[in-house]
Formats: C-alpha cells, structure tokens, sequence
C-alpha cells in the first residue's frame, strides 16, 4: 500500500496528528521569517494584509503539510511539482545588495525546512509527546525526504538532532528580522480572517504569543522581545498543560481524519 513519504512505522505520523503541533506551525512561520531572504520573498510576492489574499495563502499550505505528510506518492508529488513550479517563476528584491533573486534559492529554502523540523519536534518534545532521542533523531531524518519534495538535495538537510543544532548556530550570524515586515505579534491582533472565522480572532495573539514563546531566547530577542527563563519554565507548562487537557477530548475530535486513518494503521 502507498503510504507517501513515512507511513505508520514512522515517527513522523506518530508527532504530527497531534494538535499540539498547530503550536509548531506557528513557531515555524516565526522561525522562518528572521531569514532576510525567506521573509522577503515572502513579503514581495503575497498581500500578508489582504484578508482573502492572507487566508487562502494560509489554506493552501496547510493543505501542502497535509499532503506531504499523509499522501501517496504521486499526490506529494503532484503538490510538490506544483510549489517548484511557482517557486521557480517568481523572485524577490534584495534592498542590502540591490540583486534580485529567485525564490527556489536553496540558501532560504534550507532555512525554512530547518525552521520547521526544528519547530515541530521542539513543540512536540516541550508539550509532553514521548519522543526518546533516537526517536527525534530519526523525525529529522525522515524529514529529509520532505525536504526533496521543495527541490532541495536531501543530502544537504540536517540528518539528525545534533546537525540540525549545528546548522542553527551556524546560521544565526545572517539572522535579523527585516524593518520593512509587521511584527508578527502586532499583526495577529489584526489578523485578516474570513468573515465566518471572526470567533477565533481573539484567540490567535495568544496563540501567537506562545508560539514566540517557545522561540529560542535569541530569536525572541531578534523579534525585540523579552528573552528570560521564566518565559521558557512558563512556554513548556502551557504547551505540556495544554497536550494534557487535549488527551481528554474524545479521540474522533481531538484528531483531523487523516490523523485518525494515520493511527489505525499505526495500531494495526
């Protein structure tokens, strides 16, 4: 049977039906924007302030991570062929050295894959998920795959915890957030939602503010933000006291369906 990318011997099936994990898409999306380059790319080729422009941005890459972690093959690569495809079309401006430069460029890629290997197991280890260190080591490897599916040589992807680590320190020189972007807390609270998800605004600066949270102290201090111990004792209780109250919910709400068929396989 075609399981995609991982299937149900994986870790990766194992961490990313949790909901807990929202938390870490959020967290790479921060992580994401103190790339120069990724966040001007960014910038330079969506309406971030466009209600309808912003939401279906949002919609269509939740749908691309569900895709790349739950579809067969050909739908990985069909979504996958897609996002190359518009990558490759489009660039961006880049005002420190006055050149331009495309948005497949592996340099901002990486980062973005690296953000969000690095957020996912981070919030999910932090919340409570029960990862060992073999385990994580194996999520970032598995991840590689992922990696390849945006264009980039698996090979040049961390491939454990420890070069995943690595490729961050040796990173952070380059890392700023840009002054042309909105801070990423002051637009969530006016974030441009749909009419129908007008409820939920409330909710999203304390969402955002947790995902921050759960930032290494540097990047919050990029993000001109506090960065104390307190604030990571306090990040690690809500996202372990929010992955316990959520093990209450019955497990065809708690879970998304694809999820749910993810752990029936797993069981099986």
């Amino acid at each position: 049977m075609d399981h995609g990318l991982f299937g149900p011997q994986s870790v990766t099936w194992r961490v990313m039906g949790e909901p807990i994990l929202l938390v870490g898409g959020f967290r790479a999306l921060l992580m994401q924007g103190l790339h120069p380059w990724a966040m001007r790319g960014v910038l330079q080729n969506s309406a971030l302030m466009d209600p309808r422009e912003a939401w279906s941005r949002f919609l269509r890459t939740t749908e691309f991570v569900r895709v790349r972690t739950y579809g067969t093959r050909a739908e990985v690569e069909q979504a996958g062929s897609r996002v190359r495809r518009i990558h490759a079309t489009l660039g961006f401006d880049d005002p420190d050295t006055g050149l331009r430069h495309r948005l497949d460029e592996p340099e901002a890629l990486r980062w973005v894959h690296v953000g969000e290997v690095d957020s996912y197991l981070s919030v999910a280890r932090r919340a409570g998920v029960r990862l060992s260190d073999a385990d994580a080591d194996r999520f970032v490897l598995e991840w590689r795959s992922a990696a390849e599916v945006v264009g980039l040589d698996p090979a040049t992807v961390p491939g454990d915890v420890a070069s995943l680590r690595s490729y961050i320190d040796d990173a952070r020189p380059g890392l700023r957030f840009v002054s042309e972007a909105a801070h990423p807390l002051r637009l969530s609270l006016n974030a441009p939602l749909p009419v129908y998800l007008a409820p939920l605004k409330p909710v999203l600066p304390a969402l955002t503010l947790l995902a921050f949270a759960t930032l290494p102290r540097w990047a919050r201090r990029l993000y001109g933000l506090p960065a104390t111990p307190v604030g990571d004792l306090w990040a690690t209780a809500t996202l372990r006291s929010l992955h316990a109250g959520l093990s209450f919910v019955p497990p065809q709400v708690r879970y998304a369906p694809d999820a749910r068929r993810a752990r029936k396989l797993m069981a099986a």
